[in-house]
This record gives structure tokens, sequence and C-alpha cells, in this order.
């Protein structure tokens, strides 16, 4: 990954900060987006300090313009685009029949859309390059989850679209990488927003219990570096998506009460 150019959707905290943190310190050179300017700035001020090479962009991804920008301020900085990570997100928390469609259309603007949207002006780099394209999705994009209608969409969608791009370019030496993290330790819970768009403010799991974001960082390095196709993590993750797919009904049930379980859940 030496000199590899990667771009970071979402750099400035939790998986994507520590992404640019692992590929940095293995020597790639950075740009990481964010809607914040300050913790953009901060986060890139933390990893210089580092010795990593790193720019930072301002940028939302649910907007489309901003996708072109971003990819054309990576070409002017360093000159090409050889992985690009998608991994800006949000979630929400709430049931559907409560819920503000609006809620999960903004979910569906960053989680899918940005995707799309930052993938379709990476493109012509990385085909030239024989790159990279990583996709964050989750186990919520295998297993739907009761409460996240708008974040379960959004990921089963973003799946089906990276397994589009992995079967287009299967002879064509692009790399298209599925990561499903668990549960990690990251301000994504805190962020995620409730039925009325107002964000949730407080984690409702135990963040301590849940594997970290550079623990989960360094393992999508190691699968992009292999040019892995998937990457599941947690034996809670892997074992909920074999139980989907091989007793649906039971797993209807074990997800239930396990969500039931969360602080304030929305479902008893």
């Amino acid at each position: 990954m030496k000199n590899k150019v990667v771009i970071i959707t979402g750099g400035s905290s939790g998986i994507g900060l520590a992404l640019a943190q692992e590929f940095g310190l293995h020597g790639s050179k950075i740009l990481i987006t964010g809607r914040n300017k300050e913790h953009l700035e901060r986060a890139v001020t933390d990893l210089r300090s580092k010795g990593i090479v790193i720019e930072g962009f301002v940028s939302d991804v649910g907007i489309e313009d901003d996708n072109q920008h971003m990819a054309r301020e990576a070409i002017m900085k360093f000159g090409s685009i050889d992985i690009l990570i998608n991994n800006a997100g949000i979630s929400m928390r709430a049931l559907f029949e409560d819920v503000d469609l609006n809620v999960i259309k903004k979910v569906m603007d960053t989680n899918f859309y940005g995707a799309l949207y930052a993938t379709k002006y990476c493109l012509p780099e990385i085909i030239k390059n024989k790159g990279s394209i990583v996709g964050i999705s989750s186990i919520a994009g295998y297993r739907g989850l009761p409460g996240r209608a708008g974040y379960s969409a959004s990921k089963f969608a973003l799946n089906g679209f990276l397994e589009v791009l992995r079967t287009e370019f299967l002879k064509r030496g692009v790399h298209v990488l599925t990561a499903c993290p668990g549960f990690t330790s990251s301000n994504i819970r805190k962020n995620a927003l409730t039925k009325d768009g107002t964000r949730q403010g407080q984690s409702p799991r135990v963040e301590e219990q849940m594997m970290s974001a550079e623990e989960c960082a360094r393992h999508i390095y190691r699968a992009t570096l292999k040019r892995k196709a998937r990457l599941v993590l947690t034996t809670q993750g892997k074992f909920a998506i074999l139980l989907n797919k091989f007793f649906p009904s039971l797993a209807d049930r074990m997800v239930y009460n396990v969500m039931a379980k969360e602080r304030n859940a929305p479902i008893s």
C-alpha cells in the first residue's frame, strides 16, 4: 500500500479515522472527507503528527457535486486515485410506523447514494490503476434489524451495488470489497437519527464491549491488501448471517429478542 492514494469518506472519526491511520502508517497517501470542518482539521492535524501524508476535504457525500470535487481534489493533490473507501454513514432508530420518511431519505442519501456518487467520480482513475473500491457495509445489510428500517435498507442496497460492481469488473482487474463490521465502537449510534430526525445523543449499547474501530480497520486493511471480495467481522455477525440464511424464522425471533434488550428500545 506504500504510496497508494486512498480516499476515505467520513474519515474524521470512528472507523474512517482508524482506517486513515492504518493505511497511512503503511505508507499510503490519504484524503479524508467530512462535513464538519473543525473535526476534519483536528483529524488531519493528529494524523500528520504521526508522519502520515494526508489532506482533508470538506464535503457531504449525499451531494453529488461534492463527490466530483472530491475526486478532482485527490487528483490535484496526489496525481491519482488507487483506492476508494466508502465509509461515510449515518444510522437511525425508530419503528417504521413512527418514523418521518425524510429520516429514511437522509440515511439513504448518505449511506447508499453517497457511495454511488463517490464511486462514479473516482472510477476512471481506479479502473486505470486496477485499484480497489471498498464499501463499509454492515451485518444489517444481510439481516434486517428492527428499528433500523432506513439503515438496513441502505446497507442492503449498498451490498447489491457492490456485488454488481464486483461482477462487472470481474475480468478487468478492479477489486471490490464488501466489508461488514459487526457492532463496532464508534459514534454512529450517538449520532443516529430518531423518528423526527433529531440525533439520539446516547448509544443504546455498551460501547466498551464492542470491537474497537482500530481493530476493525486492521481487518479491513488486510482484506484490501489481499483483495478479498467479502469481509464479515465478529462472531455474532457471522452467526447472524448464517442463522438468517438457514433458519430465517428462528433468526426473526432471536434478532427481535436481542434488539429488544437495548436501552430504550422501540420494541419490547
